[in-house]
């Protein structure tokens, strides 16, 4: 899939635009929903899944295969879920998970082995500007070190992959550095720094908050929607850098309505829920630097050593983005919430990696919900289905598990089209906010306006 970057500002111009339409024609929800269509007969046979499918029956098939699981990716130009298995003399649970519809291939490293190998890397060779992540499509940890890793760093990180033994870990070098991005979809405010709105949520006591990156709480406590604007939200909880890099900030006024959508620039995509990742996937980011942008998903529970600290538990992918996007919304054509950015290397010209923290998890430690079906991250992380592990992953899971099944993150909370970081403030209507600021200071941090 190519990484198309769509400038907001020229999306914006006419909806008739041939950027626009291109953007609309992204977003059009596929056609291809869950197709069981296999007899009795023919229960083995892959079945084709959406990706928020496929990412369900991962969740159940890990607790399923116990051990014997290496982790999962999907296969987009096929459209199934590929399982990593360690062999073993239990074969009748990879029976089970053929029967469920996951292609099943047998690899070296088990997830202890990664881990341990992940624990090793934290313990030895945290040094700023390096990252590392399991890739199930090639059952090794891959670490990548940005452009400031030199010298006795570079020798360290090496050494210390080495120890980890042959076939264990690959090192890739990033040409960019890694900085925390201020990003996302429309444009918030604090002082002089901008970030980007990511998700509009139902904080624990009921009333409306979106959320955005951790780190761009840096900037200020007060937001607005303009810069130089009257403040209207307040930072409620955040955490940058640890565990995560996500805040929950509440709207000030109670009756601010704010809808569960994104806004792409000349139209806007309803969110239904939030969902876990899968490697492999593709996804959308939208950002008030750069728009939006296309890519997929290659690794899942990266840590990210930025400059200011470490970060774990992120999604990593291939999507670009720029100083200003930090915090904006990661989601899939078909409206399920994946992730708020975190930061990365590169930009939209060059490419380069990028980090995002899962939604999931951001939901269920700040208490808030996504959506008018009322439930926390805890249920939309597993659904309701997750325990059909213990019922052979359900032979069923391909069609009945979808992203969404048991999830309940309805509409009404989104990406804030109208109101908190309003349609049109600068990123959408072209009032100076999004294109050519580039950060000179070269931190990342905040986006100056």
């Amino acid at each position: 899939m190519s990484h198309k970057r769509i400038p907001k500002r020229k999306a914006a111009i006419a909806a008739g635009s041939v950027v626009a339409l291109g953007a609309a024609a992204i977003l059009l929800p596929n056609a291809n929903a869950s197709q069981d269509g296999a007899s009795d007969d023919a229960a083995a046979a892959p079945k084709t899944l959406k990706a928020g499918d496929a990412s369900d029956l991962a969740s159940q098939l890990s607790g399923l295969l116990g051990d014997a699981f290496a982790g999962s990716y999907y296969d987009g130009d096929k459209q199934q879920l590929v399982v990593n298995v360690i062999p073993g003399d239990n074969n009748n649970v990879i029976v089970q998970a053929k029967r469920a519809g996951a292609v099943v291939r047998e690899v070296d490293n088990s997830m202890q082995e990664l881990e341990s190998g992940a624990q090793t890397l934290k313990a030895k060779a945290t040094i700023p500007g390096t990252s590392w992540a399991v890739d199930p499509r090639t059952n090794k940890i891959l670490v990548t070190a940005d452009s400031t890793v030199t010298g006795e760093k570079w020798d360290r990180l090496e050494s210390t992959v080495r120890s980890l033994g042959s076939g264990m870990a690959t090192i890739k070098k990033s040409a960019g550095t890694f900085k925390p991005f201020v990003s996302g979809g429309d444009a918030i405010f604090a002082g002089g720094s901008r970030c980007s709105l990511g998700f509009n949520v139902t904080a624990s006591d009921g009333t409306p908050a979106f959320l955005t990156a951790g780190h761009c709480t840096l900037g200020g406590n007060e937001w607005s929607d303009q810069q130089g604007g009257q403040p209207i939200a307040t930072v409620d909880q955040s955490v940058f850098p640890g565990e995560g890099d996500f805040a929950l900030v509440k709207y000030n006024d109670p009756a601010t309505e704010a809808p569960s959508e994104v806004n792409v620039g000349g139209q806007t995509v309803a969110i239904s829920q939030a969902a876990e990742a899968t490697v492999g996937q593709e996804v959308f980011r939208m950002g008030s630097t750069t728009g939006l942008a296309d890519g997929q998903v290659l690794g899942l529970d990266a840590t990210v050593n930025y400059p200011e600290g470490t970060v774990t538990g992120l999604i990593q992918t291939n999507v670009c983005a720029e100083p200003g996007d930090s915090g904006g919304s990661m989601f899939t054509q078909d409206g399920l919430a994946l992730g708020l950015t975190s930061g990365g290397s590169g930009d939209c010209t060059q490419g380069g990696e990028t980090f995002f923290q899962p939604v999931t998890t951001a939901l269920a430690a700040v208490g808030a919900t996504l959506g008018e079906g009322g439930e926390g991250a805890g249920d939309q992380a597993g659904g309701e289905e997750a325990g059909a592990g213990e019922q052979g992953a359900g032979e069923e899971a391909g069609d009945d598990q979808g992203a969404g099944n048991g999830q309940g993150a309805g509409n009404g909370q989104g990406a804030g089209n109208e109101q908190g970081a309003g349609n049109g403030q600068g990123a959408d209507n072209g009032q100076g906010v999004g294109n050519g600021q580039e950060a000179e200071d070269g931190s990342g941090l905040t986006q100056t306006g």
